[in-house]
């Protein structure tokens, strides 16, 4: 299948561990993905108003940054659970993904809410995500 790319930055990160540098490069890539679509939203939102203040760029630049560092913190956590899977259970297949979505999943819930049923389910979520986006790499 023939693939384009509008723009392609390859940047290298290596801190000497492997875990880290995956944690480190998932953070990077997913913190700059959220906070690109946080800029996106606002921008639309300031144009459908017509007026851009002051206010408006802070409060967009606040929201860029919690959201990147929010899911750049999540994807680096899944980066390294996964990679730390692999190393434990000596093998690279889609179980390391499923673990280790799962143990995000309840890591980040944990910290963000302390219910039980909340923290399994999110272990649940982030199980079934991590298998289904490890599942559509394997189509390409």
């Amino acid at each position: 299948m023939p693939r384009s790319s509008f723009a392609k930055v390859d940047v290298v990160i290596d801190t000497g561990s492997p875990l880290l540098d995956r944690t480190v490069d998932g953070f990077f890539k997913i913190g700059t993905v959220a906070a690109t679509r946080a800029v996106a939203e606002d921008a639309y939102h300031i144009a459908k108003r017509g007026t851009i203040s002051t206010k408006n760029v802070e409060e967009s630049l606040k929201k860029m940054c919690k959201e990147g560092a929010y899911w750049g913190t999540v994807a680096g956590v899944y980066a390294g659970m996964e990679y730390g899977v692999k190393r434990i259970r000596g093998t690279s297949d889609w179980k390391n993904a499923m673990i280790g979505g799962a143990l995000t999943g309840a890591l980040v819930s944990a910290v963000n809410n302390g219910n039980k049923d909340k923290i399994v389910m999110d272990a649940l979520t982030g199980g079934a995500v991590a298998t289904a986006a490890e599942f559509i790499s394997y189509l390409n």
